[in-house]
Order: structure tokens, then C-alpha cells, then sequence
């Protein structure tokens, strides 16, 4: 069985990263979603990134991926973001909607949880780390297991904050939409889009539940 294949099997149809405006900017202005480590090296973009996590100190190995989630976000993370972290800034987030079909790419891992869990995360690339995410038990730390409850989704992972690292950038020829919390963040989003005319094009969905 491929990667192609796990993907039908369980109805995946789309892998997640959340952004800022800022983020968002820089990502429709040069076209791709770059890792961490990429971001300062861009001419354009070392003027306006952010980081959506202020903290990578454990897993600093890894900032030359880019971190996704498949079918709904890290809403941890995401609220640590947004209300502790970034708190005191004006702007907004967003999600962006990739096709899954990138999880099929060279270079993808998948982990069992959050990447930054080193004495519980399981990494591994192909059908196999893919598989991982959706075990029966999943530890995210020792003493910390979680099991799948029956209710679960096939299209989810065990654990949210389970993580796709995708080399280096994705190119937005995969972004499908991008989702917003309300009316008034999808018309900011649209003059942005205005700007860079190419992803024009990509719908703008409002879904207050994947935030």
C-alpha cells in the first residue's frame, strides 16, 4: 500500500498549517510556505516574519521543516500562539488548506505527536510514519498515553498535535484555500490577495470550528 493509497483509504483531504497576517503576506509574496530557517535567509521575508512559536529550543534539528497537521490543527498550539505568545499584537490568523497529496513527497516524516516530545515522539517517513499517526495508543511522553477513542475520525490522527515536517518549503501551486475565523479577517485577506494577483484565485473559507 502507498502513501496515495492510506490517504484514500481514510478520506484525508487536506494538511494544515496556521499563520498570522504577516505570515501570510510573506507566504502569497513569494509563493511558497518556507520552514523556520529559511525565513531570515529571504530577502523579502527577513523584513516581515513571525514566528508563530516563540520557543523551538527543543526541537531546534528540525527548523528546517515545515510543520503541518492533518485534517485539524494543533488547537493547543494555536491558543498558545494566539493568546499568550502574540497576545498584545494586532492582526490575525488564518489557516491554510494544502492537497494531502504532498504528504507523498521526498523527504516528508510524519510523528506520532508534537515534534518537541523527544522522549515520547516517533518519527518515521512513508506509509509506515503515516500509519503511525493513527495507532490504537500513542505516547506523548512517559507516564502520558493516549488511545484512540472509538468516535475518532479515520482522517484524524490519534493525537492533535501529530505533525507532517515537510522539507524546507511547499511550493502554493498544493494550496487549495485558506480558512479565516470571520467576514472581516476573509476581506483583509482579499486585499492582500489583491496584491500578489496570482493566488488570487484561491478560495477563502470561513470555519470558526478549525480554530
Amino acid at each position: 500500500m502507498t502513501i496515495q493509497d492510506t490517504i484514500e483509504q481514510r478520506g484525508i483531504h487536506e494538511v494544515l498549517h496556521f499563520t498570522t497576517n504577516k505570515g501570510i503576506t510573506g507566504i502569497l509574496a513569494t509563493g511558497f510556505l518556507k520552514a523556520r530557517k529559511l525565513l531570515s535567509e529571504d530577502y523579502y521575508l527577513e523584513h516581515i516574519y513571525q514566528y508563530n512559536c516563540k520557543d523551538r529550543s527543543r526541537d531546534m534539528a528540525w527548523e528546517g521543516y515545515v510543520n503541518l497537521s492533518i485534517t485539524s490543527v494543533n488547537r493547543q498550539l494555536l491558543g498558545i500562539s494566539s493568546g499568550k505568545w502574540h497576545a498584545n499584537e494586532d492582526g490575525w490568523w488564518c489557516i491554510l488548506s494544502f492537497t494531502p497529496d504532498i504528504c507523498s513527497h521526498p523527504g516528508v516524516y510524519f510523528t506520532t505527536t508534537n515534534n518537541m516530545y523527544s522522549n515520547g515522539v516517533k518519527r518515521a517517513r512513508g506509509v509506515e510514519g503515516l500509519n503511525a499517526m493513527f495507532a490504537s495508543q500513542i505516547t506523548q511522553w512517559p507516564g502520558r498515553i493516549l488511545c484512540r477513542p472509538s468516535e475518532i475520525p479515520d482522517n484524524q490522527p490519534t493525537c492533535e498535535q501529530a505533525e507532517v515536517l515537510y522539507p524546507e518549503q511547499i511550493s502554493l501551486k498544493y494550496l487549495q484555500k485558506i480558512y479565516v475565523m470571520n467576514n472581516d479577517i476573509a476581506v483583509n485577506l482579499e486585499s492582500i490577495k489583491i496584491i500578489f494577483s496570482e493566488w488570487q484565485n484561491v478560495p477563502c473559507e470561513i470555519n470558526v470550528n478549525l480554530f
